[in-house]
């Protein structure tokens, strides 16, 4: 990691919107990837990214309804993938790679949060599939599209982290399944991705961001009851989200800033950012206050999952 986790004064805050953040920045001639793109966080990352004239791919489980939620936005195109499904994986990856276009951006969007046990591949527990080995896979297949000396890897991870580090005594929960630890670990994983990602590719400019969106009501949260969303105080009785949750167009903010802002060129690779700025080391157990737990930014864990990533999905494209 070549950065702390400070904040340097961007500029920006937890009010900003994506379209704030891309102000004065043109990205015509770019071309951008945002798994999970067109629905939530991830469709309004896409709607910014295209306004400042990138084209935008958009991997997407069900490419039907990526392709309804994408029309009229001018710069998009909706692919298969199943994040879950490693030839799935490669196979959106070889045929991207077979355009011969190269890759600026890409943002590890799509996820799953709290849903219940299930098991994919060869009995892998579904959020650290999903939300980690499904991207790692992703971009080990992409390294040959990356930009060569700009690229940017962003992955959307949460203050969910605070939960739980790597399980690594029981990655797949075989000792008993808790659907928040499940989410929590595989939001660790993302930000030491991120970590390790940028040490192995900085050389070759490609550079690697994790980031905390804010709190924001989506169709992430589908598996958790309207009582409990009650309970845990995100929302009122009327549905009315609680003080502190961001909108769609804040919540895409972060991603959108850690992608293109020129802040980060030099020095801050590496670094999991929350309000488009980089997150301080977390000071209490508060999610909506958030900052960045050790684990989540520990070096020597990082490059732990990596080499443990690597065995699991037989992939290794940057060591």
């Amino acid at each position: 990691m070549s950065t702390e986790q400070h904040k340097i004064g961007s500029g920006f805050g937890a009010h900003s919107t994506a379209d704030d953040v891309l102000t004065g920045i043109d990205l015509s001639g770019r071309t951008a990837l945002v798994t999970g793109g067109y629905s939530g966080l991830g469709l309004e990352t896409t709607r910014a990214l295209a306004r400042a004239g990138a084209h935008v791919v958009v991997p997407a489980r069900r490419p039907a309804t990526a392709e309804e939620a994408l029309r009229g936005i001018a710069g998009t195109e909706a692919w298969q993938l199943e994040l879950s499904d490693l030839e799935s994986v490669r196979a959106f990856a070889d045929r991207f790679l077979e355009t011969g276009r190269a890759l600026d951006i890409v943002i590890n969007n799509a996820g799953v949060m709290a849903c219940p046990e299930t098991r994919v591949g060869p009995g892998w527990e579904a959020h650290f599939a999903i939300n980690h080995l499904g991207h790692f896979a992703l971009v080990n297949r992409l390294r040959p599209a990356l930009a060569p000396g700009g690229a940017r890897v962003v992955s959307v991870a949460s203050s969910g982290h605070f939960l739980s580090d790597i399980r690594w005594d029981d990655l797949h929960f075989r000792a008993g399944y808790d659907r928040w630890l499940a989410y929590a670990q595989s939001k660790t994983a993302n930000a030491l991705f991120a970590l390790h990602l940028d040490t192995l590719g900085a050389d070759s400019g490609v550079h690697a961001f994790a980031l905390h969106p804010g709190s924001i009501l989506t169709p992430l949260q589908r598996h958790i009851p309207r009582d409990e969303q009650i309970a845990q105080g995100w929302i009122t009785a009327d549905g009315t989200p609680a003080n502190g949750f961001k909108t769609p167009a804040q919540g895409a903010a972060t991603a959108v800033w850690a992608a293109t802002s020129p802040l980060l060129v030099d020095g801050h690779g590496g670094a999991y950012c929350q309000d488009c700025d980089i997150a301080e080391p977390a000071t209490t157990d508060d999610m909506l206050i958030g900052g960045v737990k050790p684990w989540a930014v520990d070096p020597a864990a990082a490059a732990r999952l990596w080499e443990l990533s690597s065995e699991l999905t037989k992939l290794d494209a940057f060591s």
